[in-house]
């Protein structure tokens, strides 16, 4: 399995997975928006052995309270469902992990599942002081700190960018 930064060529496939996996359009039309506006910091692909993308993730920029400090929002994760339950997606957490630490960036946060996110070290948004403009779940919306202390003294409504309206 290869996991690398997405390039032009994996536009389609990324494409094709996001539409194979979501029940809706929306995940990649967000992606395509997202790409379309420079709104990505990071886009990964995991690959087989025959170089099919079959695992993709994506951050981009989030607000705090309309403050921009370089954290992310993580969204979408998927996997091809053949793929899927072989450590893939934590793999793809994994190494955007480290590539956004070395880069600087502090702090990621998402809306999903507890139970699979925190196998990587998220933890509940809330009990940080941080909630999410949508209304999910409290224990849904999460966050893990990449650089240490950069969540202190950091509270209040998380937003995506203007692409997520469209979810």
């Amino acid at each position: 399995m290869l996991i690398r930064t997405e390039a032009p060529v994996d536009i389609l496939p990324v494409d094709r997975l996001l539409k194979k996996t979501f029940e809706t359009d929306a995940e990649a039309n967000l992606v395509m928006a997202l790409r379309e506006n420079g709104n990505r910091t990071l886009s990964l692909v995991a690959c087989n052995d025959d170089g099919e993308v079959v695992g993709h993730l994506c951050l981009s920029p989030v607000t705090v309270d309309g403050q921009d400090n370089g954290w992310q929002g993580l969204a979408p994760l998927t996997i091809s469902p053949e793929y899927q339950r072989q450590g893939i997606g934590l793999a793809l957490l994994d190494e955007a992990k480290n590539i956004l630490a070395e880069l600087g960036y502090p702090v990621v946060v998402v809306l999903g599942d507890p139970n699979y996110y925190q196998r990587v070290g998220f933890t509940t948004a809330a009990d940080k002081g941080l909630n999410c403009r949508w209304d999910v779940p409290v224990e849904a919306f999460m966050v893990i700190e990449l650089l240490p202390d950069t969540l202190a003294g950091h509270q209040g409504i998380v937003e995506y960018s203007a692409e997520f309206a469209a979810l």
